[in-house]
């Protein structure tokens, strides 16, 4: 029997996701420096141990939200909410990139930001040269710091699915940047331990699934849309079409907890933490077809 998690130790090219939720104190929306330091510092590890590391990061608007408070009557988020959240991300997203500018300068890493669409992955020359930039970063042993471009992109800001810049959450948004990267393996740290058979909240016969080894419709039942945050956009729903996106493209793909930041490490070295959905790579896949068709009834 083939042990999935001993195989985690040899992947070479790491895309890691974190949600909003994860980077902020509930009580106040204010970032957490010490989750983010120790977040630098484990990516930055497993860089220096020869991988290639890409960082899918939400939290623009959140902070964006934070740093605009004093402005926010003559806003007018009232009248025009979308776009009060489209300038929060303005602001927010160059203040988060300047805040993990300065972490990773502490360990000497270089970092890039990278702001994609939908137009990005299914236009053809769009997704060559993203194809491009992002294995040019990583050839340099750059780490690039990816977001949805949440001031053109508004659906992730509850905007009808009918918009042809959107990709809609970050969760989705990591799998496709596995793809497009050809990551090993994409881990998704969020504010749930995995996958239940139901949403333990709710359900105490809610059972834990350690390894799913191949991705059928029972398991894409059990992802309903369910989230502990209400500063996230992703919940169990999106992350299982994350996965749908991973596995078949040949990506393995963990969920874990970021209560511990640390469980970066222990995923690598083979420990059993979180769920593990095992890649299943299909050729057929066709990212861009599947993108385009995102969010289509």
């Amino acid at each position: 029997m083939t042990d999935y998690r001993k195989v985690l130790r040899d992947k070479k090219r790491i895309v890691v996701k974190i949600g909003s939720s994860s980077l902020q104190h509930k009580s106040t929306g204010d970032l957490d420096y010490i989750k983010l330091e120790k977040l630098v510092r484990e990516l930055c590890d497993i860089r220096n141990q020869g991988k290639d590391v890409v960082l899918v990061s939400s939290g623009a608007i959140a902070v964006g939200k934070k740093a605009v408070k004093p402005y926010k009557g003559s806003a007018k988020e009232e009248a025009s909410p979308i776009a009060f959240k489209q300038a929060c991300a303005a602001v927010g997203q160059a203040r988060l990139m300047m805040t993990y500018q300065k972490l990773f300068s502490e360990y000497n890493q270089i970092v890039a930001q990278i702001l994609m669409t939908k137009n990005t992955v299914v236009d053809d020359l769009n997704r060559y040269n993203a194809h491009n930039t992002f294995f040019e970063l990583l050839r340099m042993g750059i780490i690039p710091i990816v977001n949805e471009n949440d001031t053109i992109a508004t659906y992730e800001i509850n905007v009808a699915a009918d918009n042809d810049t959107l990709i809609g959450d970050n969760d989705t948004l990591s799998a496709i940047v596995s793809a497009l990267v050809e990551a090993d393996l994409l881990i998704l740290l969020s504010d749930i331990d995995g996958l239940y058979t139901d949403d333990p909240r709710c359900s105490k016969d809610a059972r834990f699934i350690e390894v799913v080894e191949e991705l059928t419709d029972e398991y894409m039942h059990m992802g309903k849309a369910s989230t502990g945050s209400s500063v996230g956009t992703g919940g169990m729903n999106t992350k299982m079409t994350a996965a749908q996106i991973a596995t078949s493209a040949g990506t393995d793909m963990v969920i874990a907890n970021s209560r511990d930041v640390g469980v970066l490490h222990r995923i690598l070295d083979g420990e059993n933490e979180g769920t593990l959905f095992v890649a299943h790579k299909d050729n057929a896949f066709a990212l861009a077809e599947f993108v385009e068709n995102l969010h289509k009834v």
